[in-house]
């Protein structure tokens, strides 16, 4: 467990670490019911729910829930979609809109009060996801290109000097294989659980100097982590859309890569 020690009448502060990602059983001897699967669980429940109030009854003027979700739509469609997939951009909208919702709301029960927790911080859950993608890919790079096209179109791009493949065929082949699919799930990860850390870090500094440890020494230093704090949430909020918004991203550029060997 990571330390900071600061002087506050003589007593040590000990920063957040590791021990923030802790999750006992939430049902004693169900031990896969954690806080995390609950909070995963509850994200599809709310994805599920605003898609349905939604899209299910549209009506020709959308209001509400109904414009907000169109402007969800659009923007996934336009910024994610199209410029990796484009005929093909509408069929894949259904799969892209999910995902990217589902990253966001995962991302945003960092910062919801009582939950506190953001689900991607937790390794497993970009894992699965970005391997969902990693074997649609394949799969539709086999489908549409063959077997033998598909690996041929990914480790030798066409109008390339013949000696360059010896170097550059087995790059591409990790690459592709081994790299994508490892930095699609691990730059998720490493954002959330960063953010994390940080926001309890200045959470716990705030209150600390504030309320459990206050002087007129530390007081000054806890009002800093109050504002810091406060300025730290709105950047992890943007952090938290942004991440949402590249995992979308790039799950349309392997499809769109799988589906036309010329992207």
């Amino acid at each position: 467990m990571s330390t900071l020690t600061l002087l506050a009448s003589g007593d040590e502060f000990t920063a957040p670490g590791l021990e923030l990602f802790d999750s006992p059983p939430i049902i004693p001897g169900v031990d896969w019911f954690t806080k995390p699967v609950l909070l995963a669980l509850l994200s599809t429940l709310i994805v599920v729910a605003f898609c349905w109030s939604a899209f299910a009854n549209p009506k020709i003027v959308p209001r509400g829930v109904q414009n907000v979700a169109e402007m969800g739509y659009m923007f996934v469609r336009d910024q994610v979609a199209r410029p990796f997939l484009g005929k093909d951009a509408d069929r894949w909208m259904g799969l892209l809109l999910s995902i990217f919702f589902m990253v966001w709301i995962w991302n945003l029960m960092g910062v919801v009060p009582v939950l506190q927790f953001p689900v991607a911080s937790h390794i497993a859950f970009p894992i699965v996801l970005a391997l969902s993608i990693y074997f649609l890919k394949i799969y539709l790079g086999v489908k549409h290109q063959g077997a033998v096209g598909y690996f041929k179109n990914m480790m030798f791009p066409p109008g390339l000097p013949k000696p360059i493949y010896v170097l550059l065929a087995p790059i591409e082949l990790l690459s592709n294989m081994v790299i994508a699919p490892f930095t699609h799930a691990v730059r998720l990860f490493a954002n959330m659980f960063a953010g994390h850390i940080i926001l309890a870090f200045f959470s716990l500094v705030g209150f600390w100097f504030l309320f459990e440890k206050l002087t007129p020494l530390g007081a000054p230093l806890g009002v800093v982590g109050v504002i810091m704090t406060i300025a730290m949430t709105g950047f992890e909020m943007f952090i938290q859309f942004l991440q949402a918004f590249l995992f979308a991203m790039l799950a349309a550029m392997y499809i769109g890569n799988s589906l036309h060997a010329e992207h």
